[in-house]
């Protein structure tokens, strides 16, 4: 089976080269492609967060597959595979995260902790609904509650309730 995307967007950012960490600190510009109407965006200022869906376009073919390693290659934490884990080396190179709108200016949406790459493709954009979120607990494992696992790599102010 065959499966072709086209991207509807492509990120702006300072971040040009493969680096792991401080994505916090980057502001991020989602320009749509040509041929997408600014107007597929009307409405989404009502939003305040937003899923990205992005190809990591910029991940070595060979570091794409399934594997079982220490998260950050840490080995003070467990061995994992990579489905129990949100590497970037991942089969079919797709990267979901959650954003923050800052604002949106005509076919460019302005967005904060978007952890990808100049020129990475935009594959789609929903909104963020309550509705849609887990409505019970949410359970991870427990090495991911290490404050020091991703503190460097997100936005600060997201560590300072843990």
């Amino acid at each position: 089976m065959e499966i072709l995307l086209e991207p509807i967007a492509y990120v702006r950012n300072v971040r040009k080269e493969m680096e792991d960490d401080n994505w916090g600190e980057v502001v991020s510009r989602i320009e749509l492609a040509a041929g997408i109407i600014p107007d597929a965006l009307n409405g989404i200022e009502a939003f305040s967060h937003l899923n990205i869906i992005f190809f990591m376009d910029k991940v070595d073919d060979g570091k794409a597959r399934p594997q079982y390693r220490h998260p950050r290659n840490d080995e003070s934490l467990p061995k994992v595979g990579t489905y129990a884990q949100r590497n970037k080396n991942r089969p079919n190179k797709l990267g979901l995260t959650i954003v923050e709108l800052i604002e949106r200016k005509g076919n460019v949406l302005i967005v904060r902790n978007l952890d990808a790459f100049y020129g990475t493709p935009v594959l789609d954009i929903k909104p963020v609904m309550n509705e849609f979120l887990p409505q019970g607990e949410v359970i991870q494992a427990d090495w991911t509650h290490d404050k020091e696992l991703l503190e460097k790599y997100l936005d600060e102010r997201l560590f300072h309730s843990v």
